[in-house]
C-alpha cells in the first residue's frame, strides 16, 4: 500500500512515536536549528534511541536558536560551534533542565502531551508580574480603550474607501 497523502504520513508518525515512547525506546531528542544540515530548510530533529528501555526520563534540547549563519554558493545555512555542541552533548549526558533550552521528562508526561517531544511544548511559562496602583491601571485602560477606538474608526474609514473603489470599477 502506498501512502501519499498527508493525512496517512501523519498518522503513520503518530503510530511510530507512540511506540517508542510506550516501549520506553526514545532516549532523548535534540530539535537542531533549520538550515543546519546539508540541503534541507527544514527542521530537524536527532532522535536518540535506548531499546534496553532502562531510562526514567527522555532529555529534550531545543538547540533551534543556535549555530552561527554562513553563505555557502547561493545558499543561506547555518553551522553550530564546538562550544554549543559541547553546551549540547553536556546537557543531554547530564539530563540536565536549563531555562528555554532543555527539559528532562516522563514517559507519562510525554503520553500527556499527545506524544510531543518538542522541548518547547515542556517549557515553563514565565510571567512577570506589576503591581500597579487603581489609578495608574485606569489610566493604561483609558489609553487602551482610545487608541482600540481610534483604529476601530480607521477600519471604518477604510471599509468605506474600499467600498467606494469597487464601486467605480
Amino acid at each position: 500500500m502506498i501512502y501519499n497523502d498527508k493525512l496517512s504520513k501523519k498518522l503513520i508518525e503518530k503510530k511510530i512515536l507512540k511506540r517508542i515512547v510506550d516501549e520506553h525506546w526514545v532516549y532523548g531528542c535534540v530539535s537542531m536549528p533549520s538550515n543546519v544540515f546539508a540541503n534541507t530548510g527544514t527542521n530537524v530533529s536527532v532522535l536518540f534511541f535506548d531499546k534496553s528501555a532502562s531510562a526514567e526520563k527522555v532529555v529534550l534540547i531545543d538547540a533551534g536558536k543556535l549555530g552561527e549563519e554562513y553563505k555557502e554558493g547561493n545558499n543561506q545555512k547555518k553551522r553550530l560551534r564546538d562550544f554549543e555542541v559541547d553546551k549540547i552533548v553536556s546537557t543531554f549526558r547530564e539530563c540536565k533542565a536549563v531555562d528555554d533550552f532543555s527539559v528532562c521528562v516522563s514517559y507519562d508526561d510525554i503520553k500527556e502531551k499527545n506524544y510531543s517531544l518538542s522541548a518547547g511544548q515542556y517549557f515553563d511559562i514565565k510571567i512577570e508580574y506589576v503591581d500597579i496602583t487603581e489609578e495608574e491601571f485606569n489610566i493604561r485602560m483609558a489609553s487602551f480603550r482610545q487608541t482600540l477606538a481610534e483604529q476601530f474608526a480607521e477600519s471604518h474609514r477604510l471599509e468605506e474607501e474600499i467600498m467606494r473603489q469597487l464601486d467605480s470599477l
